[in-house]
């Protein structure tokens, strides 16, 4: 056996070299798990640093595993090499390789160079439908040596009830990229993720299983482990690796407005390293900051989840290529993106964990000797990172309440259910796919169903997690202010044993960079912050669904009904006017006069509205303030300002609504809370009834839209020729 496995590794070499160039040597560790994959068939969980060589231990094992039976033995050359994967027909042993990872449209660069060893991958996706069969049956006939799918993809109707079953029996090794996200202690957890239980326990036995994550402290890697171990008692094979990564310098700068840190990168962008990633925490902040680098001559692009997918794989490729100086990104550039000449990170905000933090500075010098990771905290951090954490799991009442709508008949598709439980989209699906894995609710073709299998809210455990996120901001607070090595304490939050001074952090060594900011860079970023408005796209469509519940409203809006475009001073993650606004309208605001210099910028944006590039289409001649119950007194103020400064007549503030209803729910829970819930006084729609122009409504904060779509409506109808909206902040 000690000789078959000695063979074994000299042919993993030269697979490796056929990957990596010529003068590539495995780690001893990524030859564990290859061995622990290919002679014992053991299921393996890797815990190793970004750029360690994680995928290389799966495409090297799906080689060795993918050769004829008797590419065991020596090859006609006597190099031992064999021949790596088998085309069709040829005899294969076993089936391809599958690799559950969500980060498909990042892992083309890692394909390409697998092909240079023989090895061939398909994907399937929500993309090439039509290609399933054909790629299906390449499987069958052994032309495929690697399948890549999606988590998301494990439960989609058609692939989980007729591909999966004959995947799961023939797969020859599975893959688990990312692994933490099947953790809901990790950072990034993936409710998707869950489903790999099933079909791990549908793998024939002996079939290798290989978890690969970068980011996982103690907590996770046991979790992912536990989760990994098969039923007859064998226990997964944990590697676990040194997190040091010496060509990192570590360095945090402490700013005190989002102008300075603006600033701050324009003056010192082209003093870092080569190409790199500047990280943001809002799509707002990452629009905003790659506008501002490109006024300053910056070579930039923007990198969100809301760009469309080839405007992000062509910015993808302009980094890779040095093409531009930076992607200012949010998180959606994250997981599995590989530059390994990236030269610097630089966060404009602080990460909520430590573990995230790490997982995207691990970006850069994978190849270089030396990179620059930033760090720039923000005041505003700890209000966004509360934002994300309201999207956290439903209280019980929310979750009964969706489980009884669904015991039916019939399945209900998400938009159905919207109607029935005030929960946000992106929250509902969340809640919908953890029932899902629980075995509470089923997705088939056309929604949901309820499974009718008891089901327990576990709210020890919600809790429980909710703290260590608490935890983890805590602990990035830290981060920014520890007056020891910043190295050592990213290695010690991830419970990485021996970390010792890193000897290359601003700690350690002195800082390289100093918190100066030139006064043109300054005075540039507090103009270009200091530009209030942005636009309030009016609503053209009833959400559906809403006659399930008694609201007669469907389809179009109608058009004589309809606000025009409207405008607000910002947004409220903006870095700009955002800590403003929140001072003014977020939920601990108290009520109170407009200030003198909010008032100031709304006159702007009304200024820039009728001479700008996108002006109104008629003037308005008169000014209604919204009803509001929280803030009053600030609605009214703004709207007399408005009407004083404008010399247009105030016609007054309408009633508040009547339907109640929470904001921050979905839309057809708003307007099913809001549609009848606003009425004009008689005297009022008299006069609108005789005016020859549209109407200013003033309001506070828009957040769905539906309050100031519903206000406009009832003007409209009572007889305003036309509504211009027009708020203090926009949420989000």
């Amino acid at each position: 056996m000690g000789q078959d496995r000695a063979a074994v590794r000299e042919r993993a070499e030269a697979v490796l070299r056929r990957l990596a160039g010529e003068h590539a040597r495995l780690r001893e560790d990524q030859w564990r798990a290859i061995e622990a994959l290919v002679v014992d068939r053991r299921r393996v969980l890797c815990v190793q640093r970004t750029g360690w060589g994680k995928s290389a231990v799966y495409f090297v094992a799906t080689a060795l595993l993918r050769e004829r039976d008797r590419a065991a033995e020596p090859g006609a050359d006597g190099t031992g090499a064999g021949t790596a994967a088998g085309g069709p027909g040829e005899g294969n042993s076993v089936g391809p390789t599958v690799i559950v990872s969500p980060l498909l449209a990042l892992m083309r660069n890692q394909v390409d160079s697998a092909a240079r060893a023989g090895i061939r991958a398909r994907t399937i996706n929500s993309a090439n439908l039509d290609e399933w069969d054909e790629i299906t049956a390449e499987i069958h006939a052994g032309g495929v040596d690697v399948l890549l799918i999606s988590p998301e993809r494990l439960n989609n109707p058609d692939f989980r009830d007729g591909v999966l079953p004959k995947l799961a029996a023939t797969t020859g090794l599975l893959v688990v990229d990312e692994a933490h996200c099947v953790s809901d202690w990790g950072h990034d957890f993936r409710p998707d993720y869950r489903r790999l239980r099933t079909f791990l326990g549908n793998l024939p036995t002996g079939t290798p299983v290989l978890a690969t994550t970068a980011t996982a402290n103690a907590r996770v890697t046991t979790d992912v482990a536990e989760q990994l171990s098969t039923g007859d008692g064998s226990d997964a094979l944990v590697l676990r690796g040194t997190l040091d990564r010496e060509s990192l310098r570590l360095g945090v700068l402490d700013l005190p407005s989002p102008a300075h840190r603006l600033a701050w990168l324009a003056d010192h962008l082209d003093r870092l390293p080569g190409s790199g990633i500047v990280y943001t925490l809002t799509v707002a902040a990452a629009g905003e900051t790659a506008e501002f680098l490109r006024s300053r001559g910056y070579a930039v692009a923007s990198y969100t989840g809301q760009v469309e997918d080839a405007d992000r794989r062509a910015a993808e490729q302009d980094l890779l290529d040095n093409k531009i100086k930076a992607l200012v990104a949010t998180s959606a550039l994250g997981m599995g993106f590989d530059k390994p000449d990236l030269g610097f990170v630089v966060h404009l905000g602080a990460p909520p964990s430590p573990i995230a933090y790490y997982q995207q500075v691990g970006r850069a010098g994978r190849a270089v000797e030396h990179a620059e990771v930033l760090l720039l905290p923000g005041a505003e951090d700890a209000a966004i990172w509360r934002y994300f954490a309201s999207l956290a799991f439903p209280p019980e009442e929310q979750v009964r309440a969706v489980l009884a709508a669904l015991h039916t008949d019939r399945p209900l598709s998400t938009q159905a259910l919207e109607p029935l439980v005030d929960l946000r989209r992106a929250r509902l699906e969340l809640m919908l796919k953890v029932l899902d894995v629980n075995g509470a609710v089923r997705r088939v073709r056309g929604g949901w169903l309820a499974t009718g299998e008891p089901w327990t809210y576990d709210e020890a455990r919600l809790r429980r997690v909710a703290a260590a996120r608490t935890a983890e901001q805590q602990a990035m607070r830290e981060y920014a202010t520890t007056p020891g090595c910043r190295m050592r304490y990213l290695r010690e939050c991830l419970d990485d044993a021996g970390a010792a001074d890193c000897g290359r952090c601003d700690r350690c060594a002195g800082p390289l960079f100093d918190a100066d900011v030139s006064g043109p860079a300054l005075a540039a970023a507090q103009t270009f912050l200091g530009r209030p408005g942005v636009e309030i796209p009016p609503k053209k469509l009833w959400p559906t669904g809403l006659e399930a519940v008694g609201v007669p409203l469907k389809g179009r809006i109608a058009p004589a009904e309809q606000a025009l475009p409207g405008r607000a001073v910002g947004r409220l993650s903006d870095l700009g006017w955002g800590g403003r606004l929140r001072g003014l309208v977020g939920p601990e605001a108290a009520d109170g006069a407009v200030p003198d210099d909010v008032a100031g910028a709304v006159v702007e944006v009304l200024k820039a509205w009728a001479h700008g590039d996108d002006p109104w289409p008629r003037r308005p001649v008169a000014v209604v303030a919204a009803g509001s119950l929280r803030r009053p007194h600030l609605v009214r103020s703004l709207a007399e300002r408005i009407a004083t400064v404008g010399r247009l007549p105030l016609l007054g503030q309408l009633p508040p609504g009547t339907g109640g209803g929470a904001a921050g729910g979905n839309s057809a829970q708003r307007v099913r809370a809001l549609h009848d819930a606003f009425t004009v006084p008689p005297d009022l729609a008299a006069v609108l009834a005789g005016l020859d122009g549209p109407v200013l409504l003033v309001d506070d904060l828009v957040d769905s839209g539906w309050t100031m779509t519903l206000l406009a409506r009832a003007l409209r109808q009572a007889g305003a020729p036309d509504v211009l909206p027009l708020a203090l902040a926009v949420a989000g």
